[in-house]
């Protein structure tokens, strides 16, 4: 921007203050869209339906208007963050989705607020169009079996294929189209159950010229530009549906480690079918190896055991299936427990009575679990006072039992149960149970002061039960309350050293565990028990956490903390301080807040206020930062016209802005105005002097001049008060011509200033064009006294539209201008156009020469059926001098306004025309209209 930018920078300084309440305004919104789209359908006015081709880019764009500058949020569900799509929702004004997919289609809502009135929002419905492949398959209904196949047998072949629209199925036999009622011996029809899903062609008693090629052709009627899709299926004499062998025994039992190989082959079928494999209806382990129809199992672990199926289809009949199980050989949880003799009401071990010691061991396969018992290392074989049976009838499979009869001193010993497979492979199990004089059943007990525990949210703690007797059992934990889980998440944890350890304790733990002897690896007795209470401690939970409150110097505020919940609930004291410096401290009562005032700031009181509200668990902190700082000001975005061609190679732009809560510190002294090229590193800095006080909703003007086209700009704005530099706001400014041929803030306007003409365009069914032209480079020298010398505003290099007259134009020629679609905004809240909505149509025209022929305004409603209405027309020379003309329309649905030049009766009647404009509501004093 160099030297001259700052001088002329310095030169341009401008700033204009208007009092203006009005600036203030509730969100609109509208949804343009962009990208790829098959086509826009209009419903109602106000909702649109999109539609994209599957894998095609979705581009979307919110706009908005409103003042403060309206938050932006898409998401597919009006009004609330359910049914996200992308993971989350869009926070900016284009929705973008590449390579959308169909369950990407639906009703996307674009949501705007600022606070101010109810969030506006507008919705679009993108329907996703696709076509996949057609599927084949054949059936048939058997007759009586002859010699061949398929001899006085039906056979239906059924199409089918997903699309979106409905797709439409047509039949082919080799090079011939088949329809319904073509041949005798075939009948077309659609299932009434597929909804036009399916389409199936009936051979009724197979022919020998049925025996042929049989194509289907899908197709969406090239909507979205989708070709039409076809699969062919050749019909022999020789079809026929899968049929498939297992080489494999069933089931299969194997070791941990062991390679496993099933092979599936294919006895019949025609076409050959294609095989595949599958787990329990699942995919198969990550390291299978397929080769055709032999899977391969490298290592196998238990995980990988199940049922593994084989499945054979060629689209004939039903697929064929096989499946094989694979057992995989293991042991795990080998447990024991004793039972003491069960016709005495004795938990005890007695000499002279009868003693039970039961081993349990989970095994696959459960059949090839054997078990074997020794005494003090010494094979143990059943007799008639030592009874072993392999399984109890009254426990689970898998269970041993050794029954001491008449218990004698001498049985006292180290009895060892030995769990094993039958076919080896896998190591055994053995378990040591030891009856003795000393073997006496549990007793449970809490330790002196294990209960209640008290303990801190954040810590770790261990609950404990003491257990006595010999063996001791496992120890089950669980929440007195049933329904409560623990920890863990679980609804019981075991342990063996009666300790429940809790990591990192939170205050949902608080309550009752109990702890119970379990008859694993223990007494078969009914079960001791006992409660430990547990508390947990947590400081006060306070209200706010932090705020920020701005307060000009001299002002009075109160601050509050407020104890919303704390453990113990009986609070110490509460403190306040400013920064380090402590204002006051004191014991809380009956109340639940404490307040501290403040009765007039000065400079020494801005800072961060703290209150720390203390229990024996620790302190809940409120903090609050006091500031002078201002708030940030807010762009206005809704300028009408703010960017303006200044020269031809510079642009202006007017910003505009409101200060955000003026009131709630000191006066606004000045604003720093920065600058600079995107990109570029250096900021120019202005600082705007600001007299007087500002108002809310007061709107500030600021012309930003010589700015490089067609270069943007990052503008950052900084209110000063005493206090100093408040918040900065900062938006993008990019050049663009005046286009906007949609309704913002239901105004329209265009001055040709860019080869895109606002998106005008030409009827190209008239004699000839209108033309764009500037009067700089527009030559004069065959028509002198006829057209403009400038722009309508003064400007040579300004541009504007014009008919040329000049040869080979003859007479009656015409030139139309079509301006582009503009929708008609409804008035209330139902969605519907209120029955006679205004608008002011305006331009200005230049009409000299004394050639002069006619000029026409028509206004073109959608939907219509008659001629374009003509709602202003001039005719001859008007003078040399640029005129405005303003009438009223009174459109009912979306409109398009045409403007119309005719050719005169020589070459000196050129007609310009320039500063198009329509804006809501009637016209301000419209000149007479001649029509």
């Amino acid at each position: 921007m160099g030297l001259h930018f700052g001088l002329l920078w310095l030169l341009n300084v401008y700033l204009e203050g208007i009092h203006c309440q009005g600036v203030y305004a509730p969100p609109s919104v509208r949804i343009i869209h962009s990208g790829h789209a098959c086509n826009i359908e209009e419903e109602r006015y106000t909702e649109r339906v999109y539609t994209i081709r599957e894998g095609e880019t979705l581009e979307l764009t919110c706009l908005v208007t409103g003042h403060p500058r309206p938050q932006i949020r898409w998401t597919k569900t009006a009004g609330s963050a359910s049914d996200r799509f992308q993971d989350s929702s869009v926070f900016n004004e284009t929705l973008r989705i590449s390579r959308i997919q169909r369950h990407q289609g639906g009703r996307y809502y674009c949501k705007a607020e600022n606070g101010l009135g109810s969030p506006a929002i507008k919705s679009i419905r993108v329907d996703v169009y696709y076509l996949d492949d057609p599927v084949v398959t054949v059936h048939q209904s058997v007759g009586e079996a002859k010699e061949q196949f398929y001899y006085e047998r039906t056979v239906f072949l059924r199409c089918t294929a997903n699309s979106n629209p409905p797709v439409r199925y047509s039949w082919r036999r080799g090079r011939e189209y088949l329809s319904q009622g073509s041949d005798k011996g075939v009948e077309i029809y659609e299932p009434f159950f597929t909804q036009g899903e399916t389409k199936i062609l009936k051979l009724k008693n197979l022919r020998p010229q049925d025996y042929a090629n049989y194509t289907c052709i899908a197709s969406v009627r090239n909507v979205c530009g989708i070709p039409d899709k076809n699969i062919m299926f050749r019909l022999t004499n020789k079809t026929a549906s899968p049929n498939i062998k297992l080489l494999v025994e069933d089931p299969i039992i194997a070791n941990p480690g062991d390679t496993v190989t099933l092979v599936c082959i294919t006895s019949g079928g025609e076409p050959t079918p294609t095989l595949t494999w599958v787990r329990n209806a699942e995919g198969l382990p990550k390291k299978s190896v397929l080769n055709g129809g032999t899977l391969t199992l490298p290592a196998i672990t238990t995980e990988e055991a199940g049922v593994y199926s084989c499945v054979a289809s060629n689209n004939v009949g039903n697929p064929a299936k096989k499946s094989t199980n694979i057992i995989v050989r293991g042991m795990k949880k080998g447990r024991f427990w004793i039972t003491p003799d069960p016709y005495h009401n004795d938990d005890n071990i007695q000499i002279g009575r009868e003693v039970k010691i039961s081993c349990q061991v989970e095994a696959t396969p459960p059949d090839e679990l054997q078990f074997s018992w020794l005494k003090n290392g010494r094979p143990l074989r059943s007799s008639e006072r030592m009874v072993i049976t392999q399984t109890d009838p009254d426990v689970a499979p898998g269970t041993t039992n050794l029954d001491i009869i008449d218990l004698k001193f001498t049985d006292f010993g180290t009895y060892t149960c030995m769990a094993s497979l039958r076919n080896g492979g896998i190591p055994e199990i053995s378990i040591d149970v030891n009856i003795s004089s000393t073997t006496v059943p549990p007793n449970l007990t809490v330790p002196r002061g294990k209960s209640p525990l008290v303990t801190q949210e954040g810590d770790t703690v261990e609950l404990q039960c003491l257990v006595s007797g010999k063996p001791k059992p496992i120890i089950l934990w669980s929440r007195a309350d049933k329904e409560a889980p623990m920890p863990d998440g679980s609804l019981q944890v075991e342990s063996y050293d009666g300790v429940l350890r809790v990591v990192n304790v939170s205050r949902e733990m608080s309550g009752q565990y109990r702890c119970q002897t379990s008859q694993y690896n223990g007494f078969n007795v009914k079960p001791r028990e006992a409660i430990v209470e547990l508390i947990v401690q947590y400081p006060p939970a306070v209200e706010p956490i932090y705020t920020e409150i701005r307060q000009g110097l001299g002002r009075a505020f109160t601050l509050t903390c407020r104890v919303l919940r704390a453990h113990p609930s009986r609070v110490l004291k509460y403190e306040w301080k400013l920064g380090t410096r402590l204002l006051t401290v004191g014991d809380f009562n009956q109340r639940d807040e404490t307040e501290y005032h403040v009765r007039a700031l000065n400079r020494e009181g801005y800072g961060e206020y703290t209150c720390d509200i203390t229990n024996e668990a620790g302190a809940g902190r409120c903090t609050f930062l006091v500031t002078g700082k201002a708030f940030q000001p807010e762009f206005y975005y809704d300028t009408y016209g703010a960017l303006w061609q200044n020269r031809p190679r510079v642009y202006g732009f007017k910003l505009q802005w409101t200060q955000m809560n003026p009131g709630s510190v000191d006066r606004i002294k000045a604003y720093r105005l920065g600058i600079k090229q995107t990109g570029q590193q250096r900021w120019w800095e202005q600082e705007i002097q600001q007299e007087g006080n500002i108002e809310r909703g007061q709107l500030i003007t600021y012309n930003l001049t010589e700015l490089i086209k067609p270069e943007a700009y990052q503008v950052r704005l900084t209110p000063i008060t005493r206090f100093g530099e408040g918040d900065a706001a900062e938006r993008i400014i990019r050049y663009s011509a005046p286009v906007n041929p949609h309704w913002s803030k239901y105004k329209f306007h265009c001055s040709f200033e860019e080869e895109a003409i606002c998106m005008f365009s030409q009827d190209k069914t008239e004699e000839f064009d209108w033309t764009r032209h500037s009067a700089a480079t527009r030559d004069t020298k065959y028509t002198p006294n006829t057209g403009p010398s400038s722009d309508r505003s003064g400007s040579k290099q300004g541009f504007y539209m014009y008919i040329e007259t000049s040869r080979p134009r003859v007479a009656g020629d015409k030139a139309r201008l079509l301006s582009p679609s503009f929708s008609v905004a409804p008035k209330n809240p139902y969605g519907t156009v209120s029955t006679n909505p205004t608008y002011c149509f305006s331009f200005y025209y230049h009409m000299y020469g004394k050639h002069i022929g006619s000029l026409t305004v028509y206004l073109r409603q959608k939907g219509q059926t008659g001629p374009d209405a003509s709602v202003w027309t001039l005719s001859g020379n008007q003078g040399e001098r640029w005129k405005q003309a303003r009438v009223n329309i009174h459109p009912k649905s979306a409109f398009q306004v045409i403007i119309e030049g005719i050719r005169g009766n020589g070459i000196e009647g050129d007609i310009a025309i320039d500063d198009v404009a329509i804006e809501e509501g009637e016209c301000r004093d419209p000149p007479p209209i001649a029509i």
